[in-house]
């Protein structure tokens, strides 16, 4: 058994192929994320709908459940197809990934509503979440490694930092999909069947994504081992019998993938849900406020990564983790703030328009929260990929990665959601996010590999 990647005899790619593995990688990711949150983009007009019920609150409740369902079933599409991708390649599983995600996403655009076909219209959506969280738990894992055994160490964080922000594209994807539909449909069709356009246009994405990927080549890593005959016997047994990777997969589950993803689900969802809820903004204005500011915030992924093949992988997260201590609240406080014109000189339950000051004092405050995310999040692939043995790498790198992310950071609207109703504080969905951030630092403190980036070796954590 070889314990390090950098023993196996590799073909190292082009300059051009480099590029072309980064932007068909990151082009599919970008499309598959559009494709999970999408639902969560247009979580109001599900709730009409699908979900049986004339309060506005349950139906935002139930709404959130089903989105937290995809999350919670991404572990085991990270078992699954992280065990295809360490028996039979990295390329053919995540274009397996992207063409589930694809064909569930179009079909929650097919559905019928609750009022056509009653309790059988929530329970075909819930399926197919469930579908989506299967992909999903593939697809990220197999870009991320994808890429990173393609590059060259110095640059291994830069090159997946774009794999990272892809994530984010698929989020701002989403939101300018559904700008651009509204302003392209009348009011009255987008809400009567308008809106499931997006969804079915998942089905134009899956295919440039299957046409960029099919023409990448298998990742030069798994070939060598292939060729020396190295392929793990059962990839998910021995992600947890390996020497050392019971230990590396606590440190990347705790320190890693619940402290990224809640900080990043609370800048993104967290904070649209706020503008729209308790702020009252007008919906389509919070949805491009929020998506530019994304934009804004994609430098931090990309930087982020770059920083950390010279300083090392530890320091950019620690240091995310410690400014999101410090500064959560104060942005969601300076939201708030930025608001209160507008809220006090509009109608009781009125939606708002924000005037330009406060809409620049908004973009400011969700502009470092981005950053904060992009911290924690740019070095994050180059990372997880560096801390495990390539035989049983995408398992292993998967399975902590997506119980994170699924079954912490999936859950923080819901989370919010239900203590803001219960204890009528606007600001207290937040503790829960601090919360996790904090049992982040510990463990990353504690468990990260520090100094400069190395490929894995048994003689280091």
């Amino acid at each position: 058994m070889a314990s390090s990647s950098t023993e196996l005899t590799q073909v190292e790619p082009t300059a051009k192929e480099i590029r072309l593995v980064i932007a068909a990688s990151s082009a599919g990711t970008v499309f598959e994320w559009y494709d999970f949150f999408i639902y969560g983009t247009l979580a109001s007009i599900i709730g009409e709908a699908f979900v049986p019920s004339d309060n506005e609150l349950v139906r935002q409740m139930v709404v959130w459940a089903g989105f937290a369902v995809g999350f919670g079933f991404r572990p085991l599409g990270a078992i699954l197809f992280g065990y295809l991708g360490d028996k039979l390649g990295r390329k053919y599983t995540f274009l397996v990934t992207v063409t589930l995600m694809g064909i569930a996403t179009a079909g929650v655009g097919m559905v019928p509503s609750v009022e056509t076909i009653g309790m059988a219209a929530p329970a075909i959506i819930i399926f197919l979440r469930v579908l989506q969280g299967l992909a999903l738990g593939g697809e990220y894992g197999g870009a991320a490694i994808y890429v990173s055994e393609h590059s060259p160490p110095t640059k291994r964080g830069f090159y997946t930092g774009f794999i990272q922000a892809s994530v984010v594209g698929g989020f701002i994807l989403s939101l300018a999909v559904v700008l651009g539909c509204k302003l392209l449909i009348p009011a009255d069709v987008w809400q009567d069947w308008g809106w499931r356009v997006p969804f079915l246009l998942s089905l134009a994405l899956l295919a440039v994504s299957l046409w960029m990927r099919v023409k990448l080549s298998e990742s030069p890593v798994y070939k060598a081992m292939k060729a020396e005959g190295q392929i793990a016997a059962n990839p998910f047994v021995e992600s947890f019998t390996y020497p050392g990777n019971k230990r590396r997969i606590f440190v990347a589950l705790f320190g890693v993938a619940v402290g990224l993803t809640v900080i990043w689900y609370t800048a993104t969802f967290s904070s649209l849900t706020f503008l729209t809820g308790p702020m009252r903004m007008e919906e389509g204005v919070a949805q491009v406020i929020v998506a530019g500011s994304a934009l804004v915030g994609l430098v931090f992924f990309i930087g982020s990564g770059a920083l950390s093949d010279r300083i090392g992988r530890k320091a950019p997260i620690v240091w995310g983790y410690v400014a999101t201590l410090v500064l959560l609240f104060p942005c969601f406080w300076a939201l708030g703030w930025a608001m209160e014109p507008a809220l006090a000189a509009a109608e009781a339950g009125a939606k708002v328009v924000p005037d330009t000051l406060a809409v620049v004092k908004i973009v400011a405050a969700l502009t470092v929260l981005n950053a904060l995310s992009g911290f924690t999040y740019g070095p994050v692939a180059a990372l997880l990929s560096e801390m495990f043995p390539a035989r049983i790498r995408y398992s292993s790198m998967s399975i902590p990665y997506h119980f994170g992310t699924g079954w912490f950071g999936g859950v923080v609207p819901l989370i919010g959601t239900w203590v803001v109703a219960k204890t009528g504080d606007i600001y207290a969905g937040l503790w829960y996010p601090w919360a996790m951030v904090l049992l982040a630092l510990v463990v990353a403190v504690w468990g990260l590999p520090g100094g400069k980036p190395r490929d894995f070796s048994d003689d280091h954590n």
